[in-house]
């Protein structure tokens, strides 16, 4: 299982080194696929006055440190063609985020470093309009082939974060997992598919205590991991406080993800 996790944002070295210690346990997990995320930029926020982070320098060397310190493997999104090289020196996933999930130069930019490219289904999106997306990669890499498989070798995902229709909710249609699992890894970010754009008066609101039930329900689907967004105290977060869990609560809905697969062995 995928299991890609951490802060939303780069708030503090402290933050950050405290999170991460945390999920350790996950690291060490022979059944998990690990990565630790964070973001050294978070260009798509509501409001011009809102936390983005520490910017590409300082939050590529924050980033490094979590890395020599725990051994982890590294995820973290860009916006901007130039960030792809930079970025893929140092993490081993690049992340395209849900708005910008159909810009040909950030895909082809990311398909050209030797990171795996994790794509975030755009909220506007028929899911089976992102096989487009993941074409431009596996083209721009050199594979002829398309379908899972092919993705998988060449290092390409999805990510399932909910579609909205607008008026501040998302909705996770649970065949968008079998869709999209035709012709890519499917992860699904439970913690973003519960947010409310918007919705906090200059900032986006959400429902961690839809974060759980959403999770398991996408485990009995069937996908190929999940992104949780944690901390250590969600309700002080500069960003995204109110979809996300604490670590505790992450541990919980973990333990309870594995029992649905084990069971469905």
């Amino acid at each position: 299982m995928i299991l890609i996790a951490g802060p939303c944002a780069i708030e503090s070295r402290d933050l950050l080194l405290s999170v991460a210690e945390k999920l350790v346990k996950y690291h060490e997990d022979k059944s998990i696929d690990f990565y630790f995320k964070s973001s050294f930029d978070k260009a798509n926020r509501t409001s011009i006055n809102s936390f983005r982070g520490p910017g590409l320098d300082e939050g590529l060397k924050l980033l490094e440190e979590v890395r020599k310190t725990f051994g982890f493997k590294l995820l973290t999104d860009i916006h901007e063609s130039y960030q792809a090289a930079p970025v893929g020196e140092v993490v081993d996933v690049l992340q395209i985020p849900a708005f910008l999930c159909r810009q040909t130069d950030l895909l082809v930019a990311a398909a050209k470093t030797k990171a795996v490219v994790n794509i975030k289904k755009g909220q506007f999106l028929n899911p089976a309009d992102m096989k487009y997306s993941v074409k431009k990669v596996l083209e721009t890499r050199g594979e002829s082939e398309e379908g899972y498989e092919a993705a998988r070798k060449n290092g390409v995902w999805l990510t399932e974060r909910g579609s909205t229709f607008g008026y501040g909710n998302l909705v996770v249609d649970m065949r968008s997992f079998l869709i999209m699992r035709e012709f890519a890894p499917v992860v699904f970010d439970a913690t973003h598919s519960v947010q409310m754009p918007g919705m906090a008066g200059g900032s986006s609101g959400g429902k961690r205590e839809f974060v759980a039930p959403l999770a398991r329900a996408a485990a009995g689907v069937g996908v190929d991991g999940f992104f949780f967004e944690t901390h250590t105290n969600p309700c002080e977060a500069l960003c995204d406080g109110p979809n996300m869990l604490d670590l505790e609560e992450l541990d919980l809905t973990i333990k309870s993800i594995q029992a649905i697969q084990n069971s469905l062995k």
